[in-house]
Formats: C-alpha cells, sequence, structure tokens
C-alpha cells in the first residue's frame, strides 16, 4: 500500500449527500478484480448518459477538475454495500483524500485499508472548503502528520483520526504488511511447530 503523509492537489468539489457505494461504482464493475482501470466505473451513472458519452455538466466531467487529488463531499459519503471496489476506483481515478462531514463505517474501514484518507470536518467548515475548490486549479493541503487541512486562502483545518490507523497509513502498512512486520516471530513459531509436531510436516 502507498503510504500517506502529506498530499498537496486540487479538489473536486461533489456537493451531494448520501453518496451510496453502487453510486461509487455500480455492479457491473464489480466482477473485476484488478485494481487498475476501475476509474471508467467510478460514478459510471452519474458521469455517462445512455450512450455512453460523458455528461458535460457532472462535475468530474469538468475540464478545470480533471487529476483532482481531493474530493470534498456532503454528509454521509460511502453508505450501502460493502465495496472495496470502491475506494479502489476512487484512487484509480486519482483520488487520495475525501472531505466529508461523516462515513459511512464500512467505507470508512475500506478506505483506511487502502491508502485512501477519509477526513471528517464539521459541516460548515467542508461548505467552506467546497467554496474554494469552485473553478478549480486551487491547491488544497491533507497533511496527514499534522492531521491538518489548508485551503487555497490559507486556512487550516484539524481533524481527528485513530493513532493506529494513522501509523499505519503513514508507514503504508495494509493488513499483510502488518502481518509481514512480524516475520521472524513467525519463522520461529513455524520452526517450534515443525519441531514438536513433525507429523503434521508430512
Amino acid at each position: 500500500m502507498e503510504a500517506f503523509t502529506r498530499l498537496d492537489a486540487r479538489a473536486v468539489p461533489l456537493n451531494l449527500a448520501n453518496i451510496d457505494t453502487d453510486q461509487i461504482i455500480p455492479k457491473q464493475f464489480l466482477k473485476q478484480v484488478d485494481r487498475e482501470g476501475l476509474a471508467r466505473g467510478l460514478f459510471y451513472d452519474l458521469r455517462f448518459d445512455e450512450a455512453g458519452k460523458e455528461k458535460p455538466d457532472f462535475v468530474m466531467n469538468r475540464p478545470e477538475y480533471k487529476g483532482a487529488g481531493v474530493m470534498i463531499a456532503g454528509d454521509n459519503f460511502g453508505c450501502g454495500s460493502s465495496r472495496e471496489h470502491a475506494p479502489w476506483a476512487l484512487m484509480d481515478w486519482g483520488i487520495r483524500a475525501i472531505i466529508a462531514p461523516s462515513f459511512a463505517d464500512i467505507f470508512n474501514g475500506n478506505s483506511l485499508n487502502n491508502g485512501l484518507l477519509p477526513v471528517v470536518l464539521p459541516p460548515e467548515q467542508v461548505a467552506e472548503l467546497m467554496d474554494e475548490a469552485k473553478g478549480g486549479n486551487h491547491l488544497f493541503t491533507v497533511d496527514l502528520e499534522s492531521q491538518t487541512v489548508v485551503s487555497p486562502s490559507g486556512k487550516v483545518f484539524h481533524f481527528d483520526i485513530d493513532p493506529q490507523r494513522k501509523d499505519k497509513l503513514i508507514k503504508g502498512l495494509d493488513a499483510i504488511g502488518e502481518t509481514l512486520q512480524h516475520s521472524p516471530e513467525i519463522d520461529v513459531f513455524e520452526m517450534k511447530a515443525a519441531l514438536s509436531r513433525p507429523w503434521l510436516e508430512g
């Protein structure tokens, strides 16, 4: 998993509440097990018309927001079914941090486990950041070490995060990486198990 320390990027304002995982990545894209290429399905029904052409009025299709690394969204982002493809698709599009008043618990966990940082701020602060993101080409800073978001105008907003989650993100440790940190102890355990129960080794 790619480590997250600090992100300097443009932000795309998605001023919608209760965005569920089926809207983030519709079910027809869940057959794919490779994370790369999932960006094509991201917000598919919002981004494309029935003929598969981009809807020019949808914010993520507007040229000033292409390449944004931060998303600013409404309340209860990522609700609905558990779908690890949702953070995968967002990250494949280029999003590394999402700022919202709240996140669904499962989406929040899936995001943190994959290196996507969900930042919770009060609604009024999210509204301020949403306003500053309008028009694109404005640089936002999300600093995990200092737990701050800095807006283009220089305003600083502080956010909370579980210390263990923060440490894993900064070190780039997913569940497998965390387990591999204990490789020496695992090797010793396996050696002792083989000596004490040789019949299990065949």
